[in-house]
């Protein structure tokens, strides 16, 4: 299993953002389903939203509704990253939830 920080989205409607806020070094940070996030942490191929993030803050649109996990992990890169993020309604700008850490 990839070392990460893994953040809990909760039940997401679709079209929220998750805002990503970087500080360190570039980072993958990758926006998953539940169901994926299980595939993640058992070295399994899944599938994600996001990628690379080169700068801070980096946004991440959630695409459909579902229970959604946000990773934050330095595999392949060198350095260390600090990481925070809230999960914000496109339509009025408001924090809808600022998310949780999930402790591995």
């Amino acid at each position: 299993m990839v070392k990460h920080t893994c953040y809990d989205l909760s039940k997401l409607n679709g079209g929220e953002v998750a805002e990503v806020t970087l500080v360190g070094n570039a980072a993958n940070v990758r926006a998953m389903t539940r169901k994926d996030y299980q595939l993640y942490l058992a070295g399994k191929p899944f599938k994600f939203f996001g990628g690379l993030a080169m700068q801070s803050p980096y946004c991440i649109t959630i695409p459909s509704k579902a229970h959604w996990f946000l990773t934050v992990d330095m595999q392949g890169l060198s350095g260390t990253v600090i990481s925070t993020v809230q999960v914000i309604n496109p339509k009025n700008g408001n924090v809808v939830i600022p998310a949780n850490v999930v402790v591995q």
